[in-house]
């Protein structure tokens, strides 16, 4: 069942989402090479209990993490240990708080100067699709506009969308209805109302779309290789222009 928000949640979810991105800009400036990625994840878990939030996260489905933080070729679910970042390494974190019984969900990839130019590339096609979805997103158009503007913009590029793994609602739960995927049909699906809080959520692949999940039974890589994107925001639906609530 797909949950409509009261101004009321709507306003904690704001609160919410400036501490999921206040969390994702802490760990941007942290994230230089030798910092390990259980240092990050710290980072981030600190920061959100400071702001009078929870990690998300953290215990969710047996999740050990505040944060996932995947490297490279690692698309979603990295589990944060002693890893160290290396230069030229791209890094994905995604990370939730939950505030007030709300809340926001929110993904970004890392990626310097000194990555690599295939890894850039797929880094700017990844957020740019989110924002070709974002531009659909308005009151009485169908969810498969979203989905639709996001495959096409990536597969134009040369790209791999990622099906096994979709976006979803979120609000009162990490995972709520609707599902979103990043693929589908203009003009189908359900209708996009005012008050629906979405996690739109492009994962992106350089070689394939399928992907496989490592020995941790958490961490999910492309089964041919190659590096791995993913970009997040939540996202209200008005009466007008989408608000990204996942902001500072």
């Amino acid at each position: 069942m797909i949950v409509i928000k009261t101004e009321r949640d709507i306003e904690l979810m704001r609160i919410s989402g400036r501490i999921t991105a206040g969390a994702m800009e802490a760990a941007r400036r942290a994230c230089k090479p030798g910092i390990t990625t259980a240092e990050l994840d710290k980072i981030i878990h600190d920061y959100i209990l400071s702001h009078g939030a929870k990690p998300s996260f953290l215990g969710y489905a047996g999740f050990p993490g505040s944060a996932c933080i995947s490297v490279n070729d690692e698309l979603i679910h990295g589990i944060p240990d002693g890893r160290k970042i290396e230069t030229g390494d791209i890094v994905t974190v995604d990370v939730g708080a939950c505030y007030k019984g709300m809340h926001t969900d929110m993904a970004d990839t890392f990626v310097t100067e000194h990555s690599p130019e295939i890894a850039k590339k797929l880094y700017e096609v990844t957020k740019e699709s989110f924002y070709k979805g974002l531009a659909n997103m308005k009151a009485g158009n169908r969810l498969g506009d979203v989905s639709a503007a996001i495959q096409e913009h990536i597969e134009k590029a040369g790209f791999f969308v990622v099906k096994k793994y979709v976006g979803h609602g979120v609000g009162y739960e990490l995972h709520e209805d609707p599902s979103v995927p990043n693929y589908g049909t203009a003009g189908r699906g359900v209708r996009l109302q005012k008050g629906m809080t979405l996690a739109v959520e492009p994962m992106v692949n350089e070689r394939c779309e399928d992907v496989k999940i490592l020995a941790n039974g958490w961490t999910v890589v492309p089964a041919l290789g190659g590096y791995s994107a993913h970009y997040e925001n939540t996202v209200l639906i008005t009466d007008g222009e989408p608000e990204l609530l996942t902001k500072l």
